[in-house]
């Protein structure tokens, strides 16, 4: 969350809300906010927050769960507006968001991707759809289950410069 400044995060796909916390614990380096979105009620990520702010109070102040469909909710972003878009939900849905996560991250804005090498099947798709697109420069990192991190450089001084 530092390296990228990141105060706007979002992450799509709570399911028992252990990512949430992490996300939610590094925001706090930021003053940032995590809104996390899932299709289901977050009943099991609500109490794991509530928990998790007994022992570290202020935590679940800066998170809002949200339940909605996640492409959904990424349409209704404006442009550039966030900073790390974190997608750890239903891969095989994320080629019809399109062109939602790569359109509300902000110049210099992480996209994270979980899962990429686990369930490489199911992602491949939407990570063609990433290979496409210009302002995008990203790779995949063995990491746990597979992490793919790709970064928004400013498209007006692509041209200009290595990637």
């Amino acid at each position: 969350m530092r390296i990228a400044g990141a105060r706007r995060v979002v992450e799509i796909g709570t399911a028992n809300g252990f990512s949430t916390l992490w996300l939610a614990d590094a925001v706090g380096d930021t003053d940032g906010q995590l809104v996390s979105v899932d299709t289901s009620t977050n009943d099991e990520a609500r109490s794991n927050l509530a928990r998790a702010d007994a022992a570290q109070h202020g935590l679940a102040e800066r998170v809002e769960l949200r339940q909605e469909d996640g492409g959904a909710y990424l349409a209704r972003l404006a442009d550039g507006g966030i900073d790390l878009l974190f997608l750890d939900a239903e891969r095989v849905e994320y080629p019809r968001w399109w062109p939602h996560p790569a359109r509300v991250l902000r110049p210099g804005g992480v996209l994270a991707i979980d899962n990429v090498l686990s369930h490489a099947d199911e992602v491949a798709p939407f990570l063609m759809l990433l290979s496409r697109e210009p302002t995008l420069v990203g790779a995949t990192v063995a990491v746990g289950k597979g992490l793919y991190l790709a970064w928004r450089h400013d498209s007006t001084h692509h041209a200009s410069r290595a990637v």
